[in-house]
């Protein structure tokens, strides 16, 4: 086949052929995946192609491998998706710990129901006291020291019937004009 059979000679063609191979891949892909593709190439070559030698015939052998192992890249990266992947640093995502909407409605909401306490009876505000300790409606009525408990449960639906009012009186002054 050619003047270089000796196993010296063919390591030394590879060696070179190795970085014309990545000089190759390296204007297509990145440095790390350049080598990688001329390892596989040297690979192939070793494995597949072991008689040949010469330079002449190993050069466009080589590089017709690495042509085949680049579109076969490409195809995988298409199919699965890589070439149209956007970076993670790209991407803009909104920082959700601090949601100012949400907060100032969150304040203003409860800027409104204290404001709306403070209007209620002495009575309502204490029942709501007892319920927000965590009370259940019988250690109110002991608390409260009612006589039955039937009466807790009526003077709680009339204190969440008045804070509903005070709550909503805003919203209806807005809706008359």
């Amino acid at each position: 086949m050619s003047s270089y059979n000796s196993p010296v000679d063919r390591s030394a063609i590879l060696a070179l052929l190795r970085e014309r191979i990545m000089g190759y891949a390296a204007s297509r892909l990145g440095r790390d995946s350049a080598e990688d593709l001329a390892q596989d190439v040297l690979i192939l070559l070793q494995e597949k192609y072991p008689e040949v030698t010469a330079i002449a015939e190993l050069v466009p052998l080589s590089l017709q491998i690495a042509r085949f192992k680049l579109a076969g890249m490409y195809r995988k990266a298409a199919r699965h998706g890589e070439s149209s992947q956007v970076s993670v640093d790209e991407i803009q995502i909104p920082d959700l710990s601090h949601d100012t909407a949400g907060e100032y409605e969150r304040r203003e909401r409860m800027d409104q129901l204290a404001s709306a306490i403070a209007k209620l009876p002495p009575r309502c505000r204490e029942m709501i006291r007892l319920k927000l300790e965590g009370n259940n409606f019988a250690e109110i009525q002991k608390l409260l020291k009612l006589d039955s408990i039937n009466t807790v449960y009526s003077q709680d639906f009339r204190c969440r019937k008045q804070l509903m009012d005070l709550l909503d009186e805003p919203r209806r002054r807005q809706a008359k004009p």
